[in-house]
């Protein structure tokens, strides 16, 4: 029997896929398969929402590109209603593909493929299940982080390991970089997980229960600082949570939103949440073991910008207390 070549391997096995992603990190995933040789009989999403300040309804971000792709769009409220699950059945999946939905998949959706349910996860699972997988690793410390492509079960980010590929985490990296540059890597590592599946070559690897940590969903109280924690926990906070939601403490009872800062050792700072007088890089202010350099902020009800502009606007006496 003659060898097949890739071109030909490709036309013979072209399975049906469906893609359910919501927001901008399933993008570089779907943009992958829509551009791509692949068979995608319909893109799976969240329901328009009220969005801006206006609340107009607005489509998510992976509506807004399958339907420049031209790709068939679904947007139940509840994929485990019988409705949908009619209209999942109809389009007879070999493959569903999965990039930060937004809803939990009911057993009749995760069993029905031939090929299965490949989630994208942007984390070194069993590290960081749940759904803030980006912001926790960042958060809590973490030198490096990856994308992980599973098989899905019933748990939460729970299934087997198809394949993983590893990333340094930059020290001053943000949420917002991590999260565009795991974007982009999750998409490649898709293609060749996709690869492997249908040729019959991917390797389940069962999860280590004893690895197992979790990134619960992000609260405002998650986001408050706590200005007699240490420096480097504050840093990570700030960064893990910038752009958005954005750490951030309070001003004379207002919220004030802090998007980026420097730490600046100091042996004997003054009391937690106290401000010192302004320097070049920035508005200090004490931690428990040492200052936090503000760098860009937001006050309420007015944009993002730098804290130079802010104090020029407001005069903010050293030895105020924030929070």
């Amino acid at each position: 029997m003659s060898e097949i070549n890739e071109e030909t391997f490709k036309l013979m096995v072209k399975p049906r896929i469906i893609f359910m992603g919501t927001p901008p990190f399933a993008l570089p995933a779907l943009e992958t398969l829509g551009n791509g040789n692949y068979a995608v009989a319909a893109v799976v999403t969240q329901p328009d929402r009220p969005a801006g300040r206006g609340r107009r309804d607005a489509s998510p971000p992976v509506k807004q590109l399958a339907v420049k792709l031209g790709l068939e769009v679904l947007q139940p409220v509840k994929v485990r209603d019988a409705s949908f699950l009619e209209e999942f059945y109809q389009l007879n999946p070999d493959m569903v593909v999965v990039a930060a939905f937004g809803q939990i998949l009911p057993k009749e959706i995760i069993d029905f493929p031939r090929f299965g349910c490949l989630n994208i996860h942007p984390s070194l699972l069993p590290k960081y299940r749940g759904a803030a997988p980006l912001n926790w690793s960042i958060i809590r410390g973490e030198t490096k982080t990856g994308v992980t492509i599973m098989l899905m079960d019933e748990g939460m980010d729970s299934g087997d390991i198809i394949i993983q590929e590893e990333t340094p985490l930059g020290e001053h990296e943000t949420f917002g970089e991590l999260h565009d540059r795991l974007a982009i890597m999750g998409a490649k590592l898709l293609v060749k997980a996709i690869d492997q599946v249908i040729r019959g070559q991917a390797v389940r690897q069962k999860q280590d229960p004893a690895g197992v940590t979790f990134a619960p969903r992000l609260t405002k109280e998650t986001a408050r600082i706590n200005w007699h924690a240490q420096s480097r926990d504050i840093f990570n906070l700030i960064r893990g949570l910038s752009p958005s939601p954005a750490a951030y403490t309070t001003l004379d009872g207002q919220e004030l939103k802090i998007f980026s800062a420097e730490m600046m050792p100091a042996s004997h700072p003054a009391p937690p949440g106290t401000v010192a007088a302004a320097v070049a890089a920035g508005l200090p202010v004490a931690a428990c073991d040492g200052y936090l350099i503000i760098r860009e902020v937001q006050p309420a009800g007015k944009k993002r910008m730098p804290v130079a502009d802010f104090l020029r606007g407001r005069r903010l006496e050293p030895g105020k207390v924030l929070g």
